[in-house]
């Protein structure tokens, strides 16, 4: 399967396909400051993606349909993934989303999501797609929000980051009913970027 945008591709991730192109894309201190698990090689992240996929998680990997950002056509950009999938409840989470710093603030974020969220509402039926950041990462709760998600609230001491430490999740969300305007805004975003 491929979700095809204007200047993204996405395709589930294949781990032996897949792992060295993401390391390398990810290989930034940056990238890994509020994500934990940071991979040291390429045969650990394809650990890490195999763990993944056995846990019900749906990692894509984000691949350039032309040149874009500094960035050549057909090199992998980053990754985002549908979590905690309930289909009886018809919800899902699109999280661990990273991308080289190349493309941050690009147009890249906002198309991927929009293919991920079309996919989503428009294929998968889902009624509700939550997306969810550390406290600390004020850029990424900025990007989501500009996504036209909804702020719903801060869910105070919910997971231990990599260094011990206890992390506040900050969570957003977009409902089936939003979606049309959500989708909108998108589209938009990514029409003034072209």
């Amino acid at each position: 399967m491929r979700l095809r945008g204007h200047r993204v591709e996405l395709t589930p991730v294949e781990p032996e396909r897949d792992a060295v192109a993401l390391f390398t894309a990810l290989d930034h201190d940056a990238v890994w400051q509020h994500v934990a698990g940071r991979p040291q090689r390429p045969d650990e992240y394809a650990e890490t993606l195999h763990q993944s996929l056995a846990a019900g998680r749906v990692p894509w990997v984000a691949r350039l349909r032309q040149d874009y950002a500094g960035c050549a056509q057909g090199v992998v950009v980053g990754t985002s993934s549908y979590l905690d999938v309930s289909p009886e409840d018809a919800r899902l989470e699109i999280g661990s989303t990273a991308y080289t710093p190349g493309v941050w603030g690009s147009a890249v974020n906002p198309e991927v999501k929009l293919l991920l969220l079309t996919h989503a509402f428009d294929v998968l039926g889902a009624g509700r797609v939550q997306l969810k950041t550390d406290v600390r990462n004020v850029r990424s709760q900025r990007a989501i929000a500009r996504l036209g998600a909804q702020y719903e609230g801060t869910l105070r001491r919910y997971q231990r980051r990599a260094d011990g430490t206890i992390r506040d999740t900050v969570m957003f969300s977009v409902l089936a009913d939003g979606w049309p305007a959500v989708r909108d805004r998108l589209q938009q975003r990514a029409a003034a970027a072209a």
